[in-house]
């Protein structure tokens, strides 16, 4: 299931081509350690392509190709270094998150753009118990200005 981006539009996709621009041109594009080679090699050109034509779904189809996750991954329990399986929705943890978080600094730079507009937080993704803490920013409004690139 994709999100609810209400305003996903060329004028936001736009701005959110130019946050992914910028953090790829000084190396912050943020690649998961899940990704593999392959997948390192390809999710920049992957995730330009979500922002500036498609949406999380897409990407999450993308991500979800044979190769470009690893299987496993290294962590720590009981105080040891083990190999575990990484989850079967690391695809989908990886492109809706950064997708949302590109929304967010796109509407954010599309804001101040605009006279600085503020950005009213929603439930982009409806989920059967949601984190209290979300649940409390949902109708909260926030000051374009205040959004961070990081």
């Amino acid at each position: 299931m994709t999100l609810t981006l209400v305003d996903l539009d060329q004028t936001t996709r736009d701005e959110m081509v130019g946050e992914v621009d910028d953090d790829a041109a000084s190396g912050r594009l943020f690649l998961s350690d899940r990704l593999s080679g392959l997948g390192r090699s390809a999710y920049p050109a992957l995730f330009r392509d979500a922002v500036a034509r498609y949406d999380d779904g897409w990407l999450v189809v993308r991500l979800s190709q044979p190769g470009v996750m690893n299987t496993h991954e290294q962590v720590v329990r009981r105080g040891r270094l083990v190999s575990a399986r990484i989850p079967h929705t690391a695809a989908t943890t990886l492109a809706e998150g950064e997708f949302n978080r590109f929304y967010l600094r796109g509407l954010c730079r599309r804001a101040l753009a605009e006279g600085g507009r503020m950005i009213e937080v929603y439930r982009a993704r409806p989920v059967r118990e949601p984190r209290p803490q979300s649940v409390a920013l949902v109708g909260h409004q926030l000051a374009p200005g205040n959004c961070s690139s990081t």
